[in-house]
């Protein structure tokens, strides 16, 4: 029996994770125009008390997904990613409750692990026609 070795490079970062799904989307926004309106929500990171302060002033709310796709497709307003690492990283109780209420708001919710996933899920949204449902392991079910 055959053991699988470890990769000895570490998994990608979430901002990796992220730079490789705009830079396929900026390819794929030849056949899908509106991808150019796919953009991310500066919502995580480090900052001053008082910039945090500033912000949450502003309207940064804890939890609101990373990706937003602003498109109509089949029965939904527009899509939203929670994008997380191939491995590790976890979902916050604030991340699954915005999801949870996106989806409940007619959006399509999700969490992808990783930017391929995310493509693929992109490109199923794409593909839908009115009153279509997105079949995807990671849809949010509320």
């Amino acid at each position: 029996m055959s053991q699988r070795k470890k990769s000895s490079f570490p998994a990608a970062t979430e901002s990796e994770e992220q730079q490789a799904l705009f830079e396929w989307a900026r390819w794929y926004s030849m056949k899908y125009p509106e991808l150019t309106l796919l953009y991310h929500i500066p919502n995580e990171g480090k900052r001053s008390y008082y910039t945090g302060k500033k912000m949450k002033k502003e309207g940064l709310r804890a939890g609101v997904p990373d990706i937003c796709l602003p498109v109509a497709r089949g029965e939904y307003h527009g899509l939203y990613i929670e994008l997380k690492r191939t491995a590790g990283g976890r979902m916050s109780d604030k991340q699954k409750s915005w999801l949870e209420d996106l989806k409940g708001q007619g959006y399509c919710a999700a969490v992808c692990r990783g930017w391929q996933a995310a493509a693929d899920l992109i490109l199923g949204y794409m593909r839908l026609t009115a009153n279509d449902q997105i079949q995807y392991p990671y849809i949010v079910k509320t």
